[in-house]
């Protein structure tokens, strides 16, 4: 991988962490006003669209045929789509006005999640400085979440079953990820378009058979229009934008990597925090430091490996 390669991949992977970041504190308010089933069906519905859309201007109609992956579209979409959307936004409502900051500090396991998915579905036991690089920018992002109080933490302890579904939302996430490297010869657009739309047809099954056996209630056009701006950050930032920039990092650097930049979800969150008027202390500042650190460390060790001739080309 050479340098451009290298700073592109980079580059796909933290436009996705710096919108989703910003995805908590939003959804944190749209869910006082509509549940998140609903939300994450509407939002999906209109992503789907607008990738289908833009997969059909730039790679033309064929690319719509499913060649016998259709059973893949549907696992993968679900998982991704439904599984986490449904699990981690459920989880961020039942832990109450914590929920933002206990939804981004789990997004930053992911990486471990994916090297501990990788090593029992694959059997690649991963290099020491792997989970080196893993620990090192989860506990800069713990730093900069509790700014090292780490009650913050420990309260989580009161919302056990909330962060677990939250937990099993970002497994499935890693699972959505990794989905990717089964659709070879697939672009990063046409994988994220049609698992989008698949994931959007079983959200609305699952939504619209809660909703007749009358476990949900189908909010009104005034509810849903009152989180309209919500619903536009989730559909075109945190949904068209960061979903099909994240296909595309994940395709270059490969999930072991390319996971390691969700550490940056918490640090975000406590940015946007920032400029609203929340103090940032010195001690989440060198959180901040640290995340930044450990990605730039496992990168250049990934080089020199790459230069060393430890990875076949």
């Amino acid at each position: 991988m050479n340098r451009n390669t290298l700073l592109t991949g980079i580059t796909y992977c933290l436009i996705p962490a710096l919108a989703w970041g910003g995805m908590f504190p939003v959804m944190q308010v749209a869910l006082k006003v509509l549940d998140p089933f609903y939300f994450t069906t509407i939002r999906y519905i209109w992503a789907g669209l607008i990738l289908l859309g833009m997969l059909i201007v730039f790679e033309g109609k064929n690319v719509l045929r499913l060649e016998g992956k259709s059973w893949k579209l549907l696992f993968f979409g679900a998982v991704g789509f439904s599984g986490f959307g449904f699990l981690t936004f459920v989880g961020q409502q039942l832990s109450g006005p914590s929920g933002a900051i206990i939804a981004s500090v789990i997004m930053a396991l992911m990486p471990l999640m994916t090297t501990c998915v990788n090593w029992a579905v694959h059997k690649r036991k991963p290099k020491p400085s792997t989970f080196i690089s893993i620990f090192i920018a989860l506990s800069g992002a713990l730093l900069v979440i509790t700014n090292g109080d780490p009650s913050l933490i420990v309260q989580t302890k009161e919302h056990i079953g909330a962060s677990l579904l939250i937990m099993l939302g970002a497994l499935c996430w890693v699972i959505y990820t990794m989905g990717g490297s089964q659709f070879a010869g697939w672009s990063p657009l046409r994988y994220t378009a049609l698992t989008t739309c698949f994931g959007s047809l079983m959200n609305i099954l699952i939504v619209l058979s809660a909703t007749v056996f009358g476990a949900l209630t189908m909010p009104s056009a005034e509810r849903i229009g009152s989180t309209g701006s919500e619903l536009l950050y989730m559909i075109l930032i945190a949904g068209v934008l960061a979903v099909f920039t994240w296909n595309v990092g994940n395709k270059i650097l490969k999930p072991e990597n390319g996971m390691l930049f969700m550490n940056i979800v918490p640090v975000t969150t406590v940015t946007i925090s920032a400029f609203q008027g929340v103090e940032v202390g010195r001690l989440q500042l060198a959180g901040i430091l640290i995340v930044i650190i450990a990605l730039v460390m496992n990168n250049l060790i990934q080089r020199q490996r790459k230069e060393a001739g430890e990875y076949a080309k």
